[in-house]
């Protein structure tokens, strides 16, 4: 047993020993084999007391990722990562990514984009997916051809996800009927320097709940309840 397993056997035993609440068991108590089992692996993988925090951190994140279904390395653009989700997109052809779901393409040969590439981020602070005006004059003509997407076609392979955050300026236009148009927008030189514009070809809202408003959390203020419905 190498001395870092002993550490952790000690700890572990110490911590189950006090859980006398049956009711309320430790998370952890039912993978101690299985952390046991990594922490002798650790031990003995030869680390210096350099590299050994980097090692840890590097495992820790990639078990949260893993165990949470989310990619640990760069998303490859293969024709295996994607599959065919026509029957959701109005009959046109359509495939999604099956390592990260927020990537898809319009035909088999169509080009990537993803669909998380920039959040709206109101004056009050709250966040919300889904296209925006870039201006209050666009606003005005009606013309909702003029709205900006939130989607971003990706550039090219390997590919790592980055979400912008983009600063609108939120109106009321009627009673619950929310505007949003962009307040700087040189912030979208940033977004087009790591993406290519998307032009909208099919329906992917029954694949997606980003819509034109949809709350998001992530980074952001906590939604009002009044405004998510």
């Amino acid at each position: 047993m190498t001395n870092t397993q002993s550490h952790a056997k000690r700890e572990l035993d110490i911590l189950v020993a006090n859980a006398t609440d049956p009711n309320n068991r430790p998370i952890i108590e039912e993978f101690i084999p299985e952390i046991l089992a990594l922490c002798e692996k650790f031990g003995n993988s030869g680390q210096s007391g350099g590299s050994a925090p980097y090692t840890a951190k590097a495992l820790s994140m990639a078990i949260e990722k893993l165990c949470l279904q989310k990619t640990i390395c760069p998303i490859m653009g293969t024709p295996d990562e994607f599959y065919d989700v026509s029957e959701y997109s109005d009959g046109v052809k359509m495939y999604q990514n099956n390592r990260l779901s927020s990537i898809f393409k319009d035909g088999e040969n169509g080009k990537p984009y993803y669909i998380e590439a920039i959040i709206k981020r109101t004056q009050s602070g709250s966040c919300w997916g889904g296209r925006f005006w870039l201006s209050k004059e666009d606003y005005l003509t009606g013309n909702r051809d003029l709205m900006v997407s939130n989607h971003c076609e990706i550039k090219s392979f390997p590919f790592e996800p980055k979400t912008f955050y983009i600063d609108v300026i939120e109106e009321e236009v009627a009673k619950d009927d929310w505007e949003m148009y962009l307040k700087d927008p040189k912030q979208l030189e940033e977004v087009y320097e790591y993406y290519n514009k998307y032009t909208p070809k099919v329906n992917t809202t029954k694949l997606s709940t980003t819509t034109d408003n949809t709350p998001q959390t992530n980074g952001c203020a906590e939604q009002s309840k009044e405004k998510i419905k």
